[in-house]
């Protein structure tokens, strides 16, 4: 690296990376990659703080503010070998230090960079640094100093501002998950601007799920959005219409809900009502949530038929398994472990409801794979208002890319999938998610190919589909 910022060494990525070493199925994925490489990316489903590009004098702050702290995969594996958070800048909410040197914070992360490799953390942040920054060396503790000092000159400079790199990076929608309570201020700064192309997604997880932290502060703030106490579920019920359609008139196109398994049911107007006020009484009955969050499952369903908003559903993870890190340190640590669940049967009575009706669309995402087969693409392979959301998590990786190609597509399709959406709060590492997904659907097209299950142009057309078509119907974003 050079004191002017222009790096000349050979870039650190290997360009057969994602690539079967079989000669005819790699040459394969080759061309299919080089035929969807310049395509726009459709960012349907993410975390970016829209506040980033809003304004535009936003900068990304330090290396270590962009790299580590708001990371909570990197926080995860440098935790799980015995780092402690606060050694890593994360402050605790008893008042305890943390670490504020924000170089020093660098030079740990670099010394345990070497726990990334083979990981899919370890490849998105190769790219990032590489394609990016323009870093052209494997991060460590010798060099550590010389690239904090490169990129903290980089990210000083206006080229490198997440407006900058929002053109650069060639997105051409991006949605943000917004709370039911937001005001959205952001986006419509945004779009006065003529940034249309950012969009908001109601996720009212906050609200609907009776026992997420501070459920009686969030309630707060959704009165305070809809000017109104929400003194019963009736009016709980309504409050929620009425934010879904002002997300809609802010260009956004679908909701997200996440809960720990996809129980779904319907309680009488009376039940709901018994345990909507139990919870404002703080005094739920065991059960009171599984069934309650089954309930709004149901109604989310009803007012996505009726608005149009597209519905998607993550479930499978237990939140905040490490109840002392939780305790001190808060939630996104790192510290939600995947679930056993189950979707047949627990998707029955919302499918027996509206899985035939053509103004319903439902995407659903799971952290247990054995479901992918036995049920998750039978599911989508029958009812036509539903779809599979691509690996998701844990398993948005080399691998679990290609476990779920393997099977889900035998029995779904292609065509009744939702295509890919990056679900992350690290803007820079966009392209990178992007890059791996797109790598992977190539190599595993050109297997198709080379094995005579389709043919060469048929591979063209799923390529371009798995890399760009699909998120944007399966999202309404044509």
């Amino acid at each position: 690296m050079t004191n002017d910022n222009m790096l000349t060494k050979k870039p650190i990525l290997s360009p057969d990376r994602c690539f079967s070493p079989e000669p005819v199925q790699r040459r394969l994925a080759h061309q299919f990659f080089d035929s969807i490489s310049a395509l726009p990316l459709v960012c349907p489903h993410g975390h970016v703080d829209p506040a980033l590009l809003a304004n535009p004098a936003a900068r990304f702050g330090s290396p270590t503010e962009l790299f580590i702290i708001p990371d909570h995969y990197i926080l995860r594996m440098l935790y799980s070998r015995g780092l402690s958070l606060q050694a890593l800048g994360i402050a605790t909410h008893d008042g305890l230090p943390a670490e504020t040197d924000h170089r020093k914070i660098w030079q740990l992360f670099a010394e345990h960079f070497y726990l990334f490799q083979g990981t899919p953390s370890g490849l998105w942040l190769k790219d990032e640094l590489t394609n990016v920054f323009g870093v052209d060396e494997p991060l460590n503790s010798r060099n550590a100093g010389r690239i904090y000092d490169y990129l903290e000159g980089l990210l000083a400079l206006s080229e490198f501002s997440p407006r900058a790199l929002f053109k650069r990076f060639n997105i051409e929608v991006l949605c943000t998950t917004d709370a039911a309570s937001d005001n959205l201020e952001n986006q419509r700064s945004l779009h006065e601007e003529g940034f249309t192309q950012i969009r908001p997604t109601f996720r009212p997880d906050a609200v609907v799920n009776l026992d997420a932290p501070g459920w009686r502060e969030n309630l707060t703030k959704l009165e305070s959005s809809v000017g109104r106490e929400i003194s019963t579920y009736a009016t709980f019920i309504q409050a929620l219409e009425e934010r879904r359609a002002i997300f809609k008139k802010m260009g956004a196109t679908a909701t997200d809900q996440g809960a720990a398994t996809p129980y779904t049911t319907r309680l009488s107007e009376h039940e709901a009502e018994a345990i909507f006020a139990r919870a404002l009484n703080g005094k739920l009955n065991p059960g009171d949530v599984e069934q309650f969050n089954g309930h709004i499952f149901m109604e989310m369903a009803r007012m996505s038929v009726e608005d149009g908003l597209v519905m998607q559903m993550h479930c499978g993870v237990m939140r905040n398994h490490n109840s002392a890190l939780f305790e001190r340190f808060g939630s996104d640590k790192g510290g939600d472990i995947p679930l056993k669940i189950e979707w047949t049967q627990n998707l029955h009575p919302l499918l027996s409801a509206y899985g035939n009706d053509g103004r319903f669309r439902l995407i659903i995402f799971g952290m247990d794979e054995s479901t992918y087969s036995r049920e998750m693409a039978p599911l989508a392979g029958h009812y036509p208002t539903v779809l599979l959301g691509p690996p998701w998590w844990f398993h948005d990786s080399v691998n679990g890319m290609e476990r779920y190609f393997n099977q889900v597509m035998e029995t779904a399709g292609i065509y009744n999938t939702a295509g890919f959406n990056d679900d992350t709060r690290a803007f820079v590492s966009i392209p990178a998610r992007h890059n791996v997904w797109r790598r992977v659907a190539c190599n595993w097209l050109a297997g198709l190919v080379t094995r005579g299950l389709v043919d060469e142009e048929e591979g063209y057309d799923m390529t371009r589909a798995l890399a760009y078509d699909l998120a944007k119907s399966a999202y309404k974003l044509d």
